[in-house]
């Protein structure tokens, strides 16, 4: 007998108990579920939730396993600098991959062992099918944190967001916040110091001893909050070679990400351009205040402020959020025109966030959150103002 086969006799033997929702989780998993659209109008498609969030995860995969390779990087690069001096010969090393296993791993195996665990526990309790939702948000959780954060935080942040961000609303679909954010924004104000410094991006920075001039693990955002001169080449930043949250760094596999799920039409195009236009537009105001002598060196916010445009674009989690986050058509807008401004307010409102918070310097999360938001609210105005354009256009056809 087939596994597919056998896989069917358990199906039914579990049905109508309360431990169906959790075994059909497991076979909707390995094949396709049972229940399709019947007649009406409703939209054909071959895809399903299943396919869209394997499709995203599939073009995060680049970026873990780039992710992973930079947590050993720049520790072994912080204990003797001279390795960024040949990047490339040293970056991708086994050595380096192996601080990534045994560090960055564990972070995804934590993320999906207690959301999917606290999502089967739901499904059994409200008794409804288990949802794979949180497929994407497994992975996304362990590619914007340090490398460092301990296992049972994150255990308690991925409980927090999955109850807190997603199944008190309701479950998938229902969700106004992003869940992976979420988890973020609970990491960040109940474990600030694991979340932000010097010392959080690089593995091991804390603990090495000795090595007082070559443990920093600044970020490059935060070494501009303070004014500091970055030690980083305009291509080490567009690659990734720098410090940063595990997945964040490389802008690179990024805009290839984002170019993978635009082509899938899984990624709204309309927000991940609108977004980096709002990036650039604050970031060419603050450019423009530094150049007409407005502020001075001296000024706490010069060093952010003064950064050219489209560094902004390039550094911090602008480019992750704009592509991974911003784009969750959960909790993004839903017409077009409100695309366009819920983007580009994302956009806007993170550098903005950037300069004026030097105690942390990256708001791209804050600024998601904030428009998940209002984003209903946008769209609410933009239906509204083609209801009253198309009456108007009536009007003056009756007249």
């Amino acid at each position: 007998m087939s596994l597919k086969q056998n896989l069917h006799n358990l199906k039914e033997k579990y049905k109508g108990t309360k431990m169906a929702p959790a075994f059909n989780a497991i076979h909707t998993f390995l094949y396709l579920p049972n229940e399709v659209t019947h007649g009406g109008t409703h939209i054909k498609a071959a895809d399903d939730l299943k396919r869209t969030m394997n499709t995203v995860i599939m073009s995060l995969i680049p970026v873990l396993i780039f992710g992973m390779f930079n947590a050993g990087y720049q520790h072994y690069a912080a204990i003797d600098p001279s390795l960024r001096t040949d990047v490339l010969a040293n970056f991708f090393t086994w050595d380096n991959l192996w601080i990534g296993i045994i560090k960055v791993l564990p972070l995804v195996i934590v993320s999906y062992g207690v959301g999917l665990a606290v999502e089967f526990v739901f499904a059994v309790i409200k008794g409804h099918e288990v949802e794979e939702g949180y497929l994407v948000t497994g992975m996304l959780v362990p590619l914007i944190v340090p490398v460092d954060t301990p296992l049972w935080m994150l255990a308690v942040a991925v409980i927090f967001g999955v109850v807190i961000g997603k199944e008190v609303f309701g479950g998938t679909g229902m969700n106004i916040l992003n869940p992976a954010l979420t988890i973020r924004a609970f990491l960040f104000f109940a474990y600030p110091t694991w979340m932000s410094g010097d010392k959080v991006w690089v593995h091991d920075a804390v603990n090495r001893a000795g090595t007082a001039d070559a443990i920093s693990g600044e970020t490059i955002l935060g070494s501009y909050a303070q004014n500091q001169e970055v030690i980083y080449s305009n291509w080490d930043k567009f690659m990734g070679f720098i410090p940063g949250s595990v997945g964040e760094t490389s802008t690179l596999l990024i805009l290839l990400g984002a170019a993978f799920l635009i082509f899938t039409k899984i990624g709204s195009w309309r927000i991940i351009l609108s977004t980096f236009i709002g990036a650039a537009v604050m970031g060419l105001i603050f450019n423009a205040v530094v150049d007409a002598s407005i502020i001075t060196e001296s000024s706490k916010f010069y060093g952010l402020m003064n950064t050219v445009w489209w560094e902004h674009l390039m550094i911090g989690g602008l480019a992750f959020g704009a592509v991974y986050m911003a784009t969750d058509p959960v909790t993004a807008s839903q017409t077009n025109k409100g695309k366009w401004i819920y983007g580009f307010l994302i956009g806007f409102i993170s550098i903005m966030i950037r300069v004026f918070n030097p105690a942390y310097p990256e708001g791209v999360f804050l600024a998601i959150l904030l428009m998940n938001v209002f984003a209903p609210t946008i769209d609410h105005y933009v239906v509204q103002g083609n209801v009253k354009r198309r009456l108007k256009r009536a009007k003056v056809k009756t007249a």
